[in-house]
């Protein structure tokens, strides 16, 4: 069993402590959020920091009646210990996967945005079968759903949509969905029974708020222009429609909701976050060799997931992971299968890493 950094632990301890001694006593506003935020963030791993200390001194003590005590004693002190030592392994493992570094943006809400790629209408059909799938999916985690601009299909689905999933710890599953996702099936239109293959593209962008990307004015031009698309809630004929450019980058994001006021928030809300992925993306090619233990590199040209209808499978590429459970994965409830080994296998790779390092 691989051994715990103990000034490190020492370290969370006294830092915790330092932290409720000062809200106890009293801080100013501004420090009150950033310090309670902190405790929150320590307070599982200190808690089981205890709970391995606490198990380590118990079995110390059976130890020491293990050997002074009588026979009836040992034999009970022995059970002791190996219960001991099944506990401290569990929170050894669980103390390691609260030491690995997590990742600033995991508790953020998100922008998901989902196009049709090849494949034509098949695409755009298979686009709307994803967000379905994703909206479900939110429903049982409790997250709201927002569509903020979508361009639906000549047959249904969307060409294109865009929604903000808000709620706690949205980016921390939904990151993995990033990538393209293949699709194996017979279409509706489709006489001879042929299977097509077509796909879609995902992108999961941590939503931010404005301490978290500075936006000058200067740096956008914001063009007014008249909606267009083949219809749909969120389509009008009004000349209400913003296109907004952020001129160093040259990132274009257009919104068609119902009033210009509010296409103008919505654009700069999709910007801001494309801007916070841009600055992500660029520091992590920075760090690459702290990468290794990352799933998938998140490229977009990559294909991530095949969904294959007349097998009823699922395949997950960048893990080998097949689920024959497709229905299930579309209705949002087996979905947590698949995100669940992805977050396993990257921690593994992670602790591999950290082990390495040591």
């Amino acid at each position: 069993m691989p051994a715990l950094p103990q000034d490190k632990l020492d370290a969370l301890e006294t830092r915790f402590q330092y932290i409720e001694a000062a809200l106890s006593s009293g801080v100013a506003p501004d420090e009150l959020a950033r310090l309670s935020k902190e405790h929150s963030d320590l307070s599982q791993i200190v808690g089981e920091i205890g709970a391995y200390k606490k198990a380590l001194k118990d079995r110390e003590e059976a130890e020491a009646l293990l050997r002074g005590g009588d026979r009836e004693i040992a034999e009970m002190a022995q059970a002791e210990i190996e219960t001991l030592d099944e506990r401290i392994e569990e929170l050894v493992q669980s103390i390691r996967l609260l030491l690995l570094p997590r990742d600033e943006a995991d508790e953020k809400s998100i922008i998901l945005e989902i196009r049709g790629g090849t494949g034509g209408d098949e695409a755009a059909l298979f686009a709307g079968d994803l967000f379905r799938m994703y909206e479900r999916y939110a429903a049982g985690h409790g997250w709201k759903v927002s569509v903020m601009e979508e361009s639906p299909g000549e047959v249904g689905g969307y060409k294109e949509i865009i929604a903000n999933i808000t709620g706690r710890g949205v980016y921390a599953r939904m990151k993995y969905e990033s990538g393209v996702h293949r699709v194996q099936r017979v279409p509706t239109t489709e006489g001879s029974g042929r299977i097509h293959t077509s796909a879609a593209t995902v992108a999961v962008l941590p939503e931010v708020e404005d301490i978290d990307i500075e936006i000058r004015p200067e740096d956008i031009r914001v063009d007014t222009m008249r909606a267009s698309g083949a219809g749909g809630q969120h389509v009008n004929t009004t000349d209400s429609a913003v296109r907004v450019t952020h001129l160093p980058t040259g990132i274009v994001v257009t919104s068609a909701l119902k009033s210009q006021h509010q296409n103008r928030a919505q654009a700069l809300v999709v910007l801001r976050a494309r801007l916070y992925e841009m600055q992500r993306e660029e520091r992590d090619s920075a760090r690459s060799a702290e990468r290794k233990g990352q799933v998938g590199s998140g490229d977009r040209s990559e294909r991530i997931r095949t969904y294959n209808f007349p097998q009823g499978r699922v395949t997950d590429h960048r893990i080998n992971l097949t689920l024959y459970k497709l229905d299930k994965v579309m209705e949002g409830e087996a979905l947590d299968e698949l995100i669940e080994a992805l977050i396993t296998e990257h921690q593994a790779a992670q602790l591999a890493d950290m082990e390495a390092g040591n």
